[in-house]
C-alpha cells in the first residue's frame, strides 16, 4: 500500500483507534479528531465495552478476575473490572459515559482477590496498582496510597518486580513498564507528585540501560517476547509498547528521544512488512468480551498505527535542522 492508502486504512477503523489516528498521524484539527472521539462512548467497542458494565459498577463480578473462572481455561480471563477499565481509559471514553459514580460504586462493591484488599487501596502486585494509579486518576478516586506505594516500592535496580512478595530482588521488564505507563497515565491527568515522578524517571532508568530489550549482565535479548508485537498489549513487555511509552514519556517531559533506544527503534522498523503494515505476531490467550483486532498474520491497524506513531516521532527528532 501506499502511505496514502496506508493513512485511509487506519481511518476506516473503530472510533477507539480513529480519533488517535486524526491527532498523531494526520495532525488533524482539534475539532475533526474531538468530534470522532465523541462518538467513542455511542459506537463500536467503547459502547459495547460500557453496555457490559455491572449495575455494582463491575466488569464480570470480579476485579483482576472474574467472578467465575474454570481451572481449564486456556490463558487469561481479560473480561474483569481492571483489564475492562484499562481499555476504556486507553480509547478515550470519558468518565461520565460509565455509570454514576462508578469511582464509588467500586469503593463499596470491589474487593481484589489478593487478601480482599479494597479496590482503590491497591495490591501488592506493581503492574495491578500501576493499572489502579491510572484508572483512579481517570475517574477522580483518591489513590495517593497507591502512588505512595509505587514511590516506596521500587526496588535496588530502579524498577518493579510484581513478584517482590515472594522475594524477588531484581526488577522485570514487564512489571516496569506496567508501573511506568500507568504514573505516566496519572501524572498527565492530575499533575503527580514530585516524588512520583522522580521514581518514574528514575525507573526509566532500567529500561534504557537495557536499550529496552537486552540483559545488562550479557547483553543478550532478555526473552522471545520483547520483539514480539500483538495487540491488545495486556500485561506483557514487548519493544514496540515500550518504544511507545518513551514517546509519551518524552512529550509529556519536553525531552529529546533517548538515543539508548536505537536498536529497539531499529527493530520495529524492520518489523514492517512488504505491504507498508505491521501484522499481528500473537495472541495473549484468554477470554474477552469481543475482538478488538485481527488474529495472528494479519496486518494490524492498531500496532500499525502505534508503530509509526513511534517512528514519526524519532524520525522527526532526527531531521537536520533546516538553516
Amino acid at each position: 500500500m501506499t502511505e496514502d492508502e496506508i493513512a485511509a486504512w487506519l481511518r476506516d477503523s473503530d472510533p477507539t483507534l480513529r480519533w488517535q489516528v486524526e491527532r498523531d498521524l494526520d495532525s488533524a484539527p482539534e475539532s475533526v479528531w474531538h468530534e470522532t472521539r465523541s462518538r467513542v462512548a455511542t459506537e463500536g467497542h467503547g459502547a459495547a465495552l460500557l453496555a457490559r458494565q455491572d449495575e455494582d459498577g463491575q466488569w464480570a463480578g470480579g476485579a483482576y478476575f472474574p467472578a467465575h473462572v474454570s481451572p481449564d481455561e486456556p490463558g487469561q480471563p481479560w473480561t474483569a473490572t481492571t483489564w475492562s477499565l484499562n481499555a476504556l481509559r486507553e480509547w478515550g471514553v470519558p468518565p461520565d459515559a460509565l455509570r454514576p459514580d462508578t469511582a464509588g460504586l467500586l469503593d463499596r462493591n470491589a474487593r481484589w482477590e489478593y487478601d480482599d484488599l479494597p479496590y482503590w487501596g491497591g495490591e501488592v502486585d506493581a503492574c495491578i496498582n500501576g493499572y489502579t494509579l491510572a484508572n483512579g486518576g481517570w475517574l477522580g478516586a483518591d489513590v495517593s496510597p497507591i502512588a505512595a506505594w509505587l514511590v516506596g516500592h521500587r526496588l535496588a535496580d530502579g524498577g518493579w518486580n510484581c513478584e517482590w512478595v515472594e522475594g524477588a530482588t531484581r526488577s522485570s521488564f514487564h512489571s516496569t513498564l506496567n508501573a511506568l505507563v500507568g504514573i505516566l497515565d496519572f501524572e498527565e491527568r492530575t499533575g503527580g507528585t514530585p516524588e512520583l515522578t522522580a521514581a518514574r524517571q528514575g525507573a526509566q532508568e532500567y529500561l534504557l540501560e537495557r536499550g529496552l530489550l537486552r540483559r545488562r549482565s550479557t547483553g543478550e535479548t532478555h526473552a522471545p517476547w520483547a520483539t514480539h508485537f500483538a495487540y491488545p498489549y495486556r500485561w506483557f513487555y514487548s519493544v514496540l509498547r515500550a518504544a511507545d511509552y518513551f514517546r509519551a514519556a518524552s512529550l509529556h517531559d519536553g525531552v529529546r528521544p533517548d538515543e539508548r533506544m536505537a536498536e529497539a527503534i531499529a527493530l520495529i522498523r524492520d518489523a514492517r512488512d512488504a505491504d507498508g503494515t505491521w501484522h499481528q505476531q500473537l495472541r495473549h490467550e484468554g477470554r474477552t468480551w469481543f475482538e478488538v483486532d485481527v488474529p495472528p498474520g494479519q496486518p494490524s491497524r492498531w500496532l500499525t498505527f502505534h508503530a509509526l506513531r513511534v517512528l514519526e516521532w524519532w524520525d522527526a527528532a532526527h531531521r537536520p535542522a533546516r538553516v
